[in-house]
């Protein structure tokens, strides 16, 4: 079994500028999965760089609100939704709200540095 403490991982700064806290990847825990899993937040009044990856994504939102853009779609999130974001299409994330703005990130197949392309 392997078990991560969310509090005990390293946070870093992701190349779409949020906070990021990578909980699995095959890569680096040795698990076979076809994805990789991470936390991220943005703080109130801040945004995710526009960017696209080359892979499928999945948000959800564990807490806080904001707008969430995904190609010419923008639409308001909070705690509970889910929003799956197709490969090759501009997304990011506004926080709107006065807490942060935390979610899992679901990324199939796993997230690589390769995939991930900023465009601001």
């Amino acid at each position: 079994m392997l078990l991560k403490d969310v509090a005990l991982v390293e946070p870093i700064e992701a190349g779409d500028a949020s906070e990021l806290r990578e909980l699995l990847h095959p890569e680096t825990d040795g698990v076979d999965l076809s994805y990789s899993l991470a936390c991220a937040v943005v703080k109130p009044g801040g945004r995710t760089l526009r960017h696209r990856l080359d892979s499928t994504e999945v948000y959800y939102i564990i807490f806080g609100t904001g707008t969430m853009h995904v190609g010419d779609e923008s639409a308001t999130v909070h705690a509970g939704h889910c929003v799956h974001i197709p490969a090759g299409h501009e997304q990011w994330i506004e926080n709107t709200g006065r807490i942060d703005l935390a979610f899992l990130c679901v990324v199939d197949p796993p997230w690589d540095e390769g995939d991930e392309e900023v465009l601001e």
